[in-house]
């Protein structure tokens, strides 16, 4: 792998939830032939991610699994949730979720970080991480949505 330092997007949720928009980023991801490994904080969370993804459209379908699943292989799976940083299913895409962060992103290439806006604790969170990466030479992409959902890119201060 070379030296390049992964490319960190932020997303700024503020009208629409984690499980409504975590679905259509990883639909971008797989598409694309990319692999994610998702990060998040509880088992009640991970929980509820893969029953959003297993239900987010009637007509999409998204693999994954996610840890403690014992019948499934994270190397079979191009989305693997989990609650430890380890990269179990190779991917080249890490999604933080949950107020998760990584200090070393030396194995992706890219990082997806959501966070909810609305929550103060969490908004303050994400603008450390914002620091750190910026800090560490990530390229940093700032998305937040706009009142009807969409993304517009922000400016970095």
């Amino acid at each position: 792998m070379s030296n390049a330092k992964a490319e960190v997007s932020l997303y700024h949720l503020t009208t629409h939830p984690l499980e409504k928009v975590l679905p259509k980023i990883l639909e971008k991801v797989y598409g694309g032939g990319l692999r994610a490994l998702v990060l998040t904080d509880t088992v009640e969370h991970m929980q509820a991610l893969n029953a959003a993804l297993w239900t987010y459209s009637s007509g999409a379908f998204l693999p994954h699994s996610m840890e403690g699943n014992k019948l499934d292989d994270p190397k079979d799976n191009p989305v693997w949730l989990t609650l430890t940083p380890v990269n179990k299913n190779n991917a080249t895409v890490l999604v933080l979720t949950g107020g998760q962060s990584v200090h070393d992103l030396s194995g992706y290439t890219r990082c997806v970080d959501i966070f909810d806006g609305n929550d103060p604790a969490a908004l303050a969170a994400a603008q450390e991480r914002h620091k750190h990466y910026q800090q560490s030479g990530h390229p940093v992409v700032y998305w937040k949505q706009s009142l009807n959902g969409n993304w517009d890119q922000v400016p970095l201060s």
